[in-house]
């Protein structure tokens, strides 16, 4: 036993891993994969663990922190280009570097924490864009059969926060992620309505592309959802529930009490999660455990403090669950992975 998942995780919760390797120079990965497949256990692969939950007694098996860099360019036809970025990226980065090369396709995911390989695991999204409306090859690693595979987004059943990444965890490590971006000074039309007052424009509006991803920084920051480095609210995971797909009449029911519902890709009516804990009775800066507090700026992210274990976060999270359960028969699911 050794290195401490605490110390490689933004909750800052998490006991030792039997085994740790750190990822860095992409041609060694067949090497490391061999290494890690001669140990019991399936090794689970971390990114920033910005949304990510350890154990308080650590993880007996492998962990494998992902930290390979790099990004490259390649023109595919006029006015279009391919961004291949290794994994270990962070994603923030990326989408800085796209819109410095005046590349439009992620702007709106300015400010996400996470790495670019984390990214298409619960088909990061904000704003109305999804990492998956730019990809357009994923390069990983298949644990059970050993071969590495360049996988088409058709085959990566992408849906709201999920993928096939997710719904079979352990199955396949994302090495490499390419996009296919659009050379422009302009973002993708404002699709946010939040997000077009903060520009002041209307609906449907194409801003510069700077423009587009200063105010989601801005906008972001006044909603607490960038990741701070210092304060009560610095460990944490983001947001900690979805919002959860509802019925016909448990939508008709949270409009008559005023709360948002609304269609997502796929067509399924949600509810706010944030709305739901907040319509329940839980508020920002409320201790729901012992170290363990929603944020002072939102309910939907949990923070953790001194006294905080991985144990009493996850009991945190049940409770408030369950009471919105009790309240209204929507069932909320826990958006940070457990390792």
């Amino acid at each position: 036993m050794g290195e401490l998942l605490a110390d490689h995780t933004t909750l800052r919760l998490g006991g030792p891993a039997r085994h740790w390797f750190t990822h860095t120079d992409p041609a060694t990965w067949p090497d490391l994969a061999r290494t890690a497949r001669r140990e019991p256990g399936r090794a689970f692969t971390l990114g920033a663990g910005s949304n990510t939950l350890a154990a308080d007694t650590g993880y007996d098996g492998t962990i494998i922190r992902m930290a390979t860099r790099g990004i490259t360019c390649r023109h595919t036809g006029p006015g279009t280009v391919e961004v291949t970025v290794h994994a270990g990226e962070a994603l923030a980065d990326l989408v800085a570097f796209t819109v410095a090369e005046q590349l439009s396709g992620i702007e709106y995911l300015s400010g996400i924490p996470g790495t670019a390989g984390a990214a298409p695991v619960q088909n990061t999204g904000a704003y109305g864009q999804e990492i998956a409306d730019a990809l357009t090859r994923i390069t990983a690693y298949d644990w059970r059969t050993g071969h590495t595979l360049d996988l088409p987004p058709a085959a990566c059943a992408f849906g709201y926060r999920t993928s096939v990444f997710k719904a079979r965890p352990g199955r396949l490590t994302i090495l490499s992620v390419t996009l296919g971006l659009v050379r422009s000074g302009l973002a993708a039309p404002v699709g946010y309505r939040h997000l077009a007052d903060h520009l002041a424009v209307p609906l449907c509006t194409r801003p510069l592309l700077a423009e587009a991803a200063a105010a989601v920084l801005d906008h972001r920051s006044a909603r607490g959802l960038l990741l701070p480095e210092t304060g009560d609210d610095a460990r944490q995971a983001g947001s900690v529930f979805l919002n959860p797909a509802v019925t016909t009449e448990q939508a008709a029911a949270v409009r008559a009490s005023g709360g948002p519902v609304h269609r997502d890709r796929d067509n399924l009516l949600r509810a706010s999660a944030g709305w739901l804990l907040e319509h329940t009775g839980h508020h920002p800066g409320q201790e729901l455990q012992p170290g363990i507090h929603t944020s002072r700026c939102r309910t939907l992210t949990l923070t953790a403090r001194a006294g905080a274990t991985a144990t009493s976060f996850t009991t945190a999270l049940a409770a408030m669950a369950d009471r919105v359960h009790a309240a209204t028969g929507i069932r909320l699911h826990p958006e940070p992975v457990h390792i």
